[in-house]
């Protein structure tokens, strides 16, 4: 259930409701909005009515959540969550573009990954530091060594990073480094790691499982929101279905789907989706046209030399004149256009 609390109700009023609740085993989160004062409240709904909570001062109204994703539910918060992370916001009226290699593969890849990110027009470097792969004979990541280029490239370019943490130590480890942590689809219903995530104080993107149902989905970031961390960033990255000539299948339909069941953001990754890189610039159209908050975008400088997932990495020409058609979709959906920079040079 949430409990809704007056505007202009008072901080004693507040934490008043938050230690009844607390006395009768709930569990109460404090959701601020822009139009009302929430507080989100986990337990026996059966026991509520005895709680009297609608006589204490302060208290408008009580709504029962039917839903099992409580604090992720619109219910809860009627506005969109907007992430925060430097300058970008993710979930506002701008469509956020992340860009970067698969893999942090040496120190001139990455860099150079950067400058052209940064001349494109976008907003935040991807690339990963740890990499679950299907073989483990495959290409791993460099892990610390990684992030700390991470690093290095954020200062040199401006640009927030992102990057997959596979556990409890590389999500540790990876706070020290990066601006948002990602839970790849392998990891969606890892609960352990979705608990430390919750624990986390960096904004958490959260991808789609190869098989889960949106519900499932839902829950998993419930269990980051239910442990106090409410910057999470939902990433739909294809789901797997019979179909062999992509690598999943995108599935479209969730994003207007989930921003109506959640007031999360939500991104896509067609790269990931489709797998070819032939397809990423109609999908990423179709996927902004569809109402989503960002991209994000597998480019590396050298495709054909990439140690994972060339084949559905972006050129920097590639990304350029995927950032200006991008333009025009926005533009007639209503989004703010992205400032690009089409003039850069970059440095080698």
């Amino acid at each position: 259930m949430v409990v809704v609390m007056d505007i202009n109700s008072t901080v004693e009023q507040i934490e008043a409701v938050k230690e009844k609740l607390m006395k009768y085993n709930f569990k109460p989160q404090l959701i601020h909005g822009v139009k009302r004062i929430v507080i989100g409240a986990v337990g026996d709904r059966h026991a509520i009515d005895s709680l009297n909570l609608k006589q204490m001062p302060g208290v408008e109204e009580i709504i029962s959540i039917m839903k099992p994703y409580k604090l992720v539910s619109r219910q809860a918060r009627e506005e969109n969550t907007v992430v925060e992370v430097g300058d970008v916001s993710i979930g506002g009226s701008e469509v956020i573009v992340m860009s970067g290699p698969c893999a942090v593969e040496s120190r001139e890849q990455l860099l150079t990954a950067a400058r052209y990110v940064k001349k494109a027009g976008g907003h935040i470097l991807r690339g990963g530091a740890f990499k679950p792969r299907t073989s483990p004979y495959s290409f791993q990541g460099m892990e610390e060594e990684g992030l700390k280029l991470l690093k290095e490239a954020s200062l040199e370019s401006g640009l927030p990073t992102v990057t997959e943490v596979i556990d409890e130590q590389s999500l540790e480890m990876a706070l020290n480094y990066v601006d948002i942590l990602q839970i790849g689809t392998r990891n969606m219903q890892n609960f352990r790691l979705l608990k430390a995530a919750g624990k986390a104080n960096k904004p958490i993107l959260l991808k789609r499982g190869l098989s889960a149902t949106i519900e499932e989905w839902l829950m998993s970031a419930e269990y980051i929101l239910s442990e106090g961390n409410e910057n999470v960033i939902l990433c739909e990255r294809g789901i797997r279905t019979f179909e062999t000539y992509t690598r999943n299948t995108l599935d479209l339909s969730a994003i207007p789907l989930v921003k109506r069941l959640s007031h999360l953001p939500v991104i896509v990754d067609p790269s990931h989706a489709t797998g070819d890189r032939g397809l990423i610039e109609p999908m990423s159209m179709a996927a902004v046209a569809s109402g989503a908050d960002g991209l994000i975008l597998e480019m590396h400088p050298e495709p054909n030399k990439a140690l994972c997932d060339g084949a559905q990495s972006l050129n920097p020409g590639e990304l350029e004149e995927l950032m200006k058609q991008l333009q025009k979709v926005m533009a007639a959906v209503g989004r703010e256009k992205s400032p690009i920079n089409l003039g850069g040079v970059v440095n080698g």
